[in-house]
């Protein structure tokens, strides 16, 4: 019985392991990469390596159809009669031999722009047929890099875990999954990976998925991180010029129609290169188009190329893609990376309709053990076999990860940086025992990182310890830190100290304990940086930042309660003490005398905007993000927000236990965030912010609403939907109710782009509107007119903005730098 078994096994194994294989060149005897190759009139099919290479399984032997297919190259049918399994077959490819049809052109022009009104016109009915499937889904993604240096602005890269050699260079990333998927346009998807491997990581999961990867280009926008127009969008005659360069016939007798697509302007999220049309069905052949990167507004991208091909079947009549492929080169620094995912589509089952509740919240889940197959099973899944390059990353990565995860290794490399010497009293040391996920850091006395300077500390640094723990399968995170603040204008040491610790990225579960002495701004969204404050106070003598004193004691928890709902929750006690100005230093000398420290009067320098006191208070938050989706991994969730809906959030904070019972008040706020790309016209953004205080006519100033105003010009957070620009940072605080409104849409080039000489710029137009109710004043507005994606080459991270400000008429106006980072 037990040979029966066995024979039955290896019978079993023998079919499902029926391949044919071979490399196809062409005439000149060159590898020809990522040729369409399928069995006719089936969905059964692959491609070449980057080599020529192919594999395809079947398990048939007699008169199997195989089709080749390039771009560019005669479609060829070869009838195989298979003796026995694997069987080996070669293909030459011939290049097309191109010609024109005798057409009228009609005012001179190119007979590719009725091929391309004929496309558009039957675009919606061509994308009708593919737009509900099943289907078999592989794809295989590749970074590589070059001139990596020893170290970048000063910190040491290494190796990137042994992914560069002796030449600083190497594969940084190479996997592949293979998963079953269920796509129904516009976007609903659910995939199981049933494989994921990862050279060099035994965990093996791929963030390689199906999403994103639908380049749909019967669409009028392609999305690559911002909306491309397709060359079949409806308006694409505004975009682009085409010319049909010639025209074959495919091995079926279809007239295939070779475009030559080109941007009509340069700097216009466009596409160039070439698109392949049938005849009479109107239906896209094939895809072989460029995308420069300024084009995409991502300027370290140099080039991006995508390749689509696709195949007929006659029973159903349906064009299908079966073969995708991105290639990218990008580089910056003198650093240089390229990279190709490859993706495969076979065994398609078109629906007419999926039953309900196929499509659901979770997109992606991975199959039990997807990341523990056997060589043997990719080499049998795998529809594109691996290059020697390839093979021999597999190898080499594993092979380096086993040895840089052992405890040997491990110890041996924490050894030589866990020395101990005197100087790093003063420069810092950290201790680390990599083999069990921890480490110990002490900052050291001289953090030059945390120097700032303000008018209560002067000077001021910090110092302190921390002690950090996790797991990488579990999620489980913990942290414990304390710091030591002192100021030496002030002559004071404050410490405070600090326990977090995360129970799962599921739903991201966490705790956090805190406490001690801080300084701390009256605005605890803290509106002005250190380092603005420092450079403000220190050359201008604006020492806009206002500090108050606190013993603190705080304890949250948070987590998600169910998906896209996320809840949280907070107790705290302060004791609270005003601070006054302890110097008048400067750097740029002037005869201007500093403010005082009260926001409230900054230009009395003796009295104090509250009396100290203590409090406490409890508050309960929430955000909902609707129709949230998610990806389910075995280490961990992650979130894909869904742009069709506002995120909510709600806040209601009670104080109690004050020292002075009038400093009791409860607190409802609530906020709706709201984020669209609008074609290719831009990004539109909005923020309303509302709340209202009750029982508040006496509490305490530091328990104000204060609104993110700015004063310095300066905005080195880019958050521009969460704060006023030229609002001083403390007139409109109120214990009342307010109402914030912020809105501001990005072009991101719509207008620029058609300005000659300007569009060489390739600056953003932004505008935007701000707006601040509160009662018993006139409305806050401000309205703005500025300019994104400021700086040259590949360096683009200014950006300015004009302001003009009204408040029972004209207030003021000014300019806005911000910087991204």
């Amino acid at each position: 019985m037990k040979k029966t078994i066995l024979v039955i096994t290896l019978l079993f194994s023998i079919i499902s392991f029926a391949q044919i294989r071979g490399t196809v060149k062409d005439t000149d005897g060159n590898p020809l990469p990522f040729v369409n190759i399928y069995i006719e009139n089936t969905y059964i099919g692959t491609t070449t390596n980057e080599l020529g290479k192919y594999e395809i399984n079947t398990t048939e032997k007699n008169n199997v159809p195989l089709i080749f297919q390039y771009l560019g190259y005669k479609t060829q049918k070869q009838i195989l009669n298979i003796s026995q399994f694997p069987y080996e077959f070669d293909v030459t490819l011939q290049e097309e031999n191109y010609e024109l049809k005798d057409i009228v052109v009609t005012n001179s022009e190119n007979p590719a722009y009725e091929i391309i009104r004929q496309a558009i016109a039957s675009k919606k009915k061509n994308a009708a047929k593919t737009d509900k499937f099943e289907a078999d889904f592989y794809s295989r993604g590749i970074f590589r890099a070059k001139d990596i240096p020893k170290k970048f602005m000063g910190v040491e890269i290494g190796d990137l875990d042994g992914n560069l050699d002796s030449t600083r260079s190497g594969i940084i990333y190479h996997s592949e999954t293979v998963s079953k998927i269920k796509f129904e346009k516009p976007d609903n998807l659910k995939e199981e990976i049933i494989a994921s491997k990862v050279a060099g990581d035994d965990n093996g999961f791929s963030y390689n998925t199906a999403i994103k990867t639908n380049y749909d280009f019967y669409e009028n926008y392609v999305d690559f991180g911002i909306n491309m127009i397709s060359p079949i969008a409806d308006n694409t005659f505004n975009y682009y010029k085409f010319k049909l360069e010639s025209t074959f016939y495919d091995d079926k007798n279809q007239l295939i129609n070779k475009i030559l697509v080109t941007p009509k302007r340069d700097k216009e999220p466009v596409f160039e290169g070439y698109i392949y049309i049938v005849e009479d069905s109107w239906a896209i052949y094939g895809i072989d188009l460029d995308i420069k990167g300024y084009r995409m507004q991502q300027p370290i991208l140099e080039t991006m190329k995508i390749n689509q091909n696709f195949s007929y079947n006659e029973t159903t009549k349906i064009w299908a893609k079966n073969v995708q492929s991105l290639d990218f080169i990008a580089g910056i620094f003198g650093m240089k990376f390229t990279g190709k995912f490859t993706y495969v589509f076979s065994n398609y089952v078109f629906k007419d309709a999926f039953e309900k509740k196929t499509f659901g919240k979770e997109v992606v889940s991975f199959a039990e053990n997807a990341n523990k197959k056997e060589t043997s099973f990719w080499t049998e899944t795998r529809p594109v076999p691996l290059t020697e390059e390839e093979e021999n990353n597999y190898i080499r990565k594993d092979s380096i990860q086993n040895a840089r995860k052992s405890q040997v290794y491990l110890d041996s490399i924490d050894a030589k940086g866990n020395k101990f010497k005197l100087l790093k009293i003063i420069t810092g040391y950290t201790y680390k025992n990599s083999y069990k996920n921890w480490n110990f850091n002490y900052q050291g006395l001289t953090n030059l990182s945390s120097l700032s300077f303000n008018t209560v500390q002067g000077y001021n640094l910090d110092s302190g310890f921390s002690f950090r723990k996790w797991n990488e399968e579990t999620g489980k995170f913990t942290s414990v830190s304390s710091t030591f603040n002192y100021g030496f204008a002030e002559d004071r040491l404050r410490v405070k100290g600090n326990f977090y610790h995360r129970f799962n990225t599921i739903n991201n579960a966490y705790i956090n304990f805190s406490g001690g002495s801080a300084i701390s701004q009256f605005n605890p969204n803290e509106p002005i940086s250190n380092i603005v404050n420092s450079v403000a106070t220190l050359f201008f003598k604006n020492n806009y930042m206002k500090l108050y004193n606190k013993e603190f004691a705080e304890i949250n928890y948070g987590r998600e309660v169910t998906n896209g709902i996320f809840a949280s929750g907070k107790l705290l006690y302060e004791n609270r003490r005003a601070l006054f100005n302890n110097t008048d230093y400067t750097i740029i000398k002037n005869d201007d005398l500093y403010f005082s420290n009260d926001p409230l009067q900054p230009d009395n320098y003796t009295s104090v905007p509250f009396e100290k006191h203590h409090i406490m208070k409890a508050s309960l938050g929430t955000r909902i993000r609707f129709g949230q989706k998610y990806i389910s991994r075995p280490d961990g969730k992650i979130n894909i927000q869904n742009d069709d809906y506002p995120i909510l959030s709600f806040y209601y904070e009670k104080a109690f236990g004050a020292s002075n019972s009038n400093y009791h008040y409860d607190l409802i706020s609530g906020t709706v965030d709201y984020n669209k790309t609008i074609g290719n016209k831009g990004d539109f953004g909005l923020r309303f912010k509302a709340g209202k205080f009750f029982n508040a006519d006496n509490i305490s100033f530091v328990d104000y609403k204060h609104f993110n105003g700015n004063q310095t010009h300066i905005n080195l957070l880019n958050n521009s939907l969460n704060s006023f620009n030229l609002l001083p940072y403390y007139t409109h605080s109120t214990n009342d109710a307010y109402l914030e409104t912020h809105i501001e849409h990005n072009f991101k080039g719509y207008i620029m782009n058609k300005i000659p000489l300007l569009n060489k710029l390739q600056w953003n137009l932004i505008g935007g509107f701000h707006q601040l109710n509160i009662p018993n004043m006139k409305p806050y507005q401000e309205f703005t007119v500025g300019f994104d994606n400021i700086g040259w080459g590949k360096f683009r991270f200014l950006r300015v903005d004009y302001v003009r400000s009204y408040q029972n008429g004209f207030q003021g106006d000014g300019v806005m730098f911000g910087l991204k980072f």
